[in-house]
């Protein structure tokens, strides 16, 4: 991870209000409570890493106490609403050792802190604090059913545990299906927020995968990384509503925030090559020369465009930020040649939070060594990603429309995050900034106690609006944000 230096004046500035604006204007809590139209007692939330409380890189207790779905069951017990029942992890770590260590110590690890290392201020993983623990079984029921990893047609496969640890563990039987555990509990109310694993992992591996769209409805051959085709995701979630509402359940549903507008895509300026002296300049210059030479034979030889040819140029300006120097799979393959595929980065590329390790122009990273295509997502890559994020959308707030089901614009309110003046409750300001504006965690997808909290409250004020409720808004600045040493 990226070795993140924040001043004094940054850290702060968290701690200060700007004014005694809130952005929730649906606020009830001058109101009697009530839960109008709907029925709270038996509340089940369906959904993958950001249901569960995930945070910092991992699972762990204190993040699933501020889990938005328990966020939001403390408010409907205010208005009928039953317990609510989390399958807790047994330590305030996270982690699973033997996962860990057949990982190579890339995957599973415990939670990301923040500690001093040479001068900076360094998200590093914990190491995990216990293997898996099995705490389902028969008759076991959990009302937080968000299982890290999970993508939309997981929630229905028979088994799944096999293939997801953390369903594994709260599982009803080894053949369970999510959706299935779900329905068993006969919900009188539900949230369902599914959809963003689908084409997260394809971006958070830089385009690893494949874009399956209009491919046809046959997940089982998917990669891990492959983008779901909008079709399946479209149907696999209709048939969900459809067996949460059989027996009159009323809920309310989610779609799927742009990758554009959290911190792990954005946190790293698409042009990182700041600060060359001329001297440096001169001599990367000089060590392009070469292949800026055979890319000019090439495109002489027809084998690529002059418009491919302008982007494969290599050249570096003193006093400017530059693009750091790539490998683009998507470019012409000039092996034969002897030409690797390399370009430089534009403003339309985005480059990923873990590049920000290897990102170091002493030692080459971005200059005289190429980034792995891994770190980057090209601007190809990204339209693959916002294409198929628009189609799950316009397929989730349909199936939310023909159910009769309260809608939430999750990349509308994510949107608004991102921007400048963010969002602001009870006169704090919050943005999505790594790091210093206060929402989203150490690992730059999942959100912070805070950031949980903000969605809670966009779920209570739509359900208020649908359903004629009056559950009044959670506290933000209650919960928990980014821990400093």
């Amino acid at each position: 991870m990226k070795k993140i230096l924040i001043s004094t004046i940054a850290v702060s500035a968290l701690l200060f209000t700007v004014s005694c604006k809130t952005d929730f204007d649906t606020d009830v809590s001058s109101i009697v409570v009530s839960k109008g139209d709907a029925n709270f007692t038996k509340f089940v939330s369906i959904g993958n890493s950001l249901t569960s409380g995930f945070r910092d890189g991992t699972l762990y207790s204190d993040g699933q106490l501020q889990s938005y779905p328990s966020m939001m069951a403390q408010q409907m017990k205010l208005a009928g609403g039953g317990a609510f029942v989390q399958p807790m992890m047994p330590n305030n770590v996270g982690g699973f050792t033997s996962l860990f260590a057949a990982s190579g110590g890339t995957e599973f690890y415990g939670k990301l802190t923040l500690k001093v290392v040479n001068g900076a201020l360094t998200p590093t993983p914990s190491a995990p604090a216990a293997d898996i623990d099995i705490i389902g079984g028969a008759g076991k029921m959990f009302n937080n059913m968000g299982v890290p990893g999970a993508k939309s047609f997981h929630l229905g496969i028979n088994g799944y545990g096999s293939l997801n640890p953390y369903f594994k563990r709260f599982a009803t039987s080894p053949t369970a299906s999510m959706i299935g555990d779900a329905v068993a509990q006969a919900p009188t109310f539900f949230s369902l927020w599914i959809g963003n694993n689908d084409v997260l992992s394809y971006a958070t591996s830089g385009g690893a995968g494949v874009d399956q769209t209009g491919t046809g409805n046959n997940p089982a051959t998917y990669g891990s990384n492959d983008i779901t085709d909008p079709a399946v995701v479209g149907s696999v979630i209709n048939g969900y509503v459809t067996a949460l509402t059989a027996g009159g359940a009323k809920g309310i549903i989610a779609n799927i925030p742009n990758v554009t507008s959290i911190p792990y895509f954005t946190r790293v300026p698409a042009k990182p090559i700041a600060g060359l002296s001329d001297a440096q300049v001169t001599q990367l210059n000089t060590a392009y020369a070469q292949y800026n030479g055979g890319l000019g034979q090439a495109k002489a030889a027809g084998l690529i465009t002059d418009a491919e040819y302008q982007v494969r140029l290599v050249k570096f300006t003193a006093g400017v930020a530059n693009g750091a120097v790539i490998k683009d799979k998507d470019l012409t393959n000039l092996a034969a040649l002897g030409l690797p595929s390399y370009r430089q980065t534009t403003t339309r590329d985005l480059i990923l939070l873990p590049a920000s390790s290897v990102l170091n122009p002493t030692a080459g990273g971005g200059t005289s060594v190429a980034l792995d295509d891994k770190y980057v997502l090209t601007e190809k890559e990204t339209g693959k990603v916002l294409t198929a994020t628009a189609a799950y959308n316009v397929a989730i707030k349909s199936i939310a429309d023909a159910k009769g089901l309260a809608f939430v614009d999750a990349n509308a309110k994510m949107m608004q995050l991102s921007s400048a003046s963010g969002l602001q409750w009870d006169g704090v300001k919050y943005t999505a900034t790594f790091v210093t504006g206060g929402t989203f965690s150490l690992d730059g997808v999942h959100l912070t106690g805070r950031g949980y909290a903000l969605i809670a409250n966009e779920f209570l004020k739509v359900i208020n609006q649908k359903y004629k409720s009056t559950l009044p808004m959670v506290n933000v600045n209650s919960y928990t944000g980014v821990t400093f040493p």
